[in-house]
């Protein structure tokens, strides 16, 4: 999953080196090296792009900065401020695909190189509040109070999330990830609205640009909803949190249809015979259907390396 890199002291490292999370970012140099630097360490049959969800609200104007120990901060805040007052910097996106050029070019041929980008409702719960939060509140008030105006916001993110992950195929990743990590706060409804119907949109754009690239949706949180979203986006594959039941997925889900997930990040972390449990329970569940294994949520920054070794082995073997 994202973050793949801050579990290992050669990213620390770099990071105490290069500074701020922003500037690692947006450095080519630097974020192509952390990119790889699980695939040499590990030999992972994936690299995922480093980055962040928050450059697309970056790109549409919204100034963008991390507060250390606190999060990432957007202003003007779109509780208070109009779209049409900001001034789109597409440019602001160029060194991420930069990152996707050298990755691309430093990758072996076997090796699958993914790309990545918020999906609109988590990246407009940010804009909306100029920051994270628990219930995303101000963006579901703003949604239900003034579904034009959201509507709007969303547009916008579709839109630039079209041209960059457009873009980053282009410049060399192989396939696509739609996050929506916030996707659970949702009613059915406002999911129907604020979810599916975006990641649709997203979906319809990418194949008519790029039909052979696969594009896995990832609605954290969805639960039962899931089986809507599945049918209403058509994604090529799905990413299952870990808090689903793989056998209700394989059950319930579309015969065939490839699911990515769903170990739980904390139980590599506790390792041994509970992290050998879990990962036996996910490969036997999805054992009848196309499967890329992988954790239910992104990985945790003190997930010992050696419980890393012992999921790949387990994997594998």
């Amino acid at each position: 999953m994202r973050q793949a890199g801050r579990y290992l002291p050669e990213y620390r490292a770099l990071r105490a080196e290069k500074g701020g999370f922003l500037d690692l970012c947006y450095d080519p140099e630097a974020a192509a090296e952390v990119t790889l630097q699980p695939i040499r360490r590990f030999g992972f049959d994936g690299a995922i792009l480093f980055s962040d969800i928050l450059v697309v609200p970056h790109a549409l104007g919204q100034d963008l900065w991390f507060e250390t120990g606190e999060g990432p901060r957007l202003a003007p805040p779109l509780t208070g401020a109009d779209l049409a007052s900001l001034t789109p910097q597409p440019d602001r996106l160029a060194p991420v695909i930069e990152t996707v050029r050298r990755v691309r070019a430093a990758l072996s041929p076997e090796t699958t190189f993914l790309g990545f980008a918020g999906s609109p409702w988590t990246v407009a719960t940010y804009m909306v509040a100029g920051q994270g939060s628990r219930d995303h509140a101000a963006a579901r008030r703003l949604a239900y109070g003034d579904p034009v105006r959201f509507g709007a916001i969303i547009a916008a993110i579709v839109e630039t999330t079209v041209d960059y992950l457009s873009a980053q195929i282009e410049a060399g990743v192989h396939a696509v990830q739609l996050f929506d990590s916030w996707a659970g706060s949702l009613s059915p409804d406002q999911f129907r609205q604020w979810v599916i119907a975006p990641n649709a949109a997203i979906v319809q754009g990418l194949r008519a640009r790029h039909p052979e690239t696969p594009i896995i949706g990832f609605p954290k949180g969805a639960g039962a909803k899931l089986i809507d979203y599945a049918a209403g986006t058509s994604v090529d594959a799905l990413g299952l949190d870990e808090t689903l039941d793989p056998a209700w997925a394989d059950r319930e889900l579309p015969k065939g249809l490839p699911v990515q997930g769903n170990l739980d990040p904390l139980a590599l972390i506790a390792g041994g015979a509970t992290l050998d449990r879990a990962v036996d329970e996910i490969l036997e569940a999805l054992s009848d259907r196309p499967h890329i294994f992988n954790l239910g949520h992104g990985i945790l920054p003190d997930t010992p390396i050696a419980h890393v070794e012992r999921l790949i082995a387990r994997v594998r073997g």
